[in-house]
């Protein structure tokens, strides 16, 4: 068995959870054995496991089918989770789905992360067959530190005791990063430091705005930053508290539970059924329960849920991953009974 992974526009992608998925799939391919390319231009693949949605995207599926190749289409994105986000994604999100149904429907069978997900996919009238597979995580990665963490602390300057919140995330309103700010009002003596980037030009004003000026002087934006910085403030915060409003998963939320961090998240369907409020997580609908729950975690006023939230990550570890995607490779060329 050889796949194909297919991912178009890697260097522009590489900083988001889709490009850390296509990590993962290499190196959970590589765990269980199964022999896989990157290059388009090969021939002697047996499926092509496409990652993507651009014009070359649909190009390769075509290409693919006219082969007689078998086709797995990663569902990473949905209509749900492509609004509020870019200048004009909500106007242009119905044209994403019919868009998206098109190419999915293309596919011999769809991964997808989570339940949720593919709840979302099945409504859409979509009639291919539908796994959902976590996107998984390297747990060794994201083991804690304390060279990472001093890393950190300096890179940063955090001073002995002072209370530190983090975020990872692209610059959009979905992400909750409007409510990460107004968070941040409330507690003038924690430092809230937001993870990620987006391009300014292509997000809205009030976005913009937001991250350029409009900010207290405890919230920072320091931008894209890898390597042993973000891990190590993974597990040196006090707290990760990520207020999207929508995921199809949430890899940053699976890298935060891998490092043993205290996660605080919004109460939104996709958790249903692997994160589970005040057992290996805390979860919040308003700014005013996530302020109360916000405080009472970092000051320790209430009991931390890390060691189960670990316990989630290791269900989802890279390993478990390449032996699920192992099965849906064998279902679709027909070597596994189903």
């Amino acid at each position: 068995m050889k796949v194909l992974l297919y991912f178009e526009g890697e260097k522009i992608l590489a900083k988001s959870g889709i490009g850390r998925a296509l990590d993962h799939q290499k190196r959970a391919l590589s765990e269980v054995g199964i022999e896989y390319t990157l290059d388009a231009d090969c021939k002697d693949y047996d499926i092509l496991h496409i990652n993507t949605y651009g014009i070359n995207s649909h190009s390769m599926v075509n290409k693919a089918k006219k082969m007689g190749k078998k086709v797995i289409y990663h569902a990473h994105s949905t209509e749900e989770d492509f609004r509020n986000s870019f200048i004009g994604s909500n106007q242009l999100s119905p044209l994403v789905k019919k868009y998206l149904v098109s190419l999915y429907s293309k596919a011999d069978f769809l991964i997808t992360p989570t339940p949720y997900s593919k709840e979302l996919l099945v409504g859409y009238g979509i009639t291919v067959p539908i796994a959902s597979i976590s996107n998984g995580i390297d747990l060794n990665r994201f083991k804690r530190s304390e060279e990472k963490e001093t890393k950190f602390m300096k890179y940063f300057k955090i001073k002995e005791n002072q209370k530190v919140i983090i975020c990872v995330g692209l610059y959009f309103e979905r992400k909750g990063i409007i409510d990460f700010v107004e968070l941040a009002r409330k507690f003038p003596d924690y430092r809230f430091i937001w993870f990620g980037h987006t391009p300014m030009y292509s997000i809205p004003k009030a976005i913009r705005t937001i991250v350029k000026d409009d900010h207290p002087s405890n919230v920072e934006f320091p931008g894209y930053i890898k390597g042993d910085i973000i891990e190590g403030a993974y597990s040196a915060a006090d707290l990760f508290f990520f207020p999207s409003y929508e995921e199809t998963e949430g890899i940053v939320i699976l890298e935060a539970l891998a490092s043993k961090q205290q996660v605080l998240v919004r109460d939104i369907p996709v958790y249903k059924g692997w994160l589970e409020d005040k057992v290996n997580c805390y979860m919040g609908q308003t700014n005013e329960e996530f302020a109360h729950l916000l405080e009472s975690l970092v000051e320790g006023e209430i009991p931390d849920t890390c060691q189960q939230g670990y316990n989630v990550a290791k269900e989802k570890s890279i390993g478990h991953i390449g032996h699920e995607l192992k099965d849906v490779y064998e279902k679709v060329l027909g070597t596994k009974i189903i």
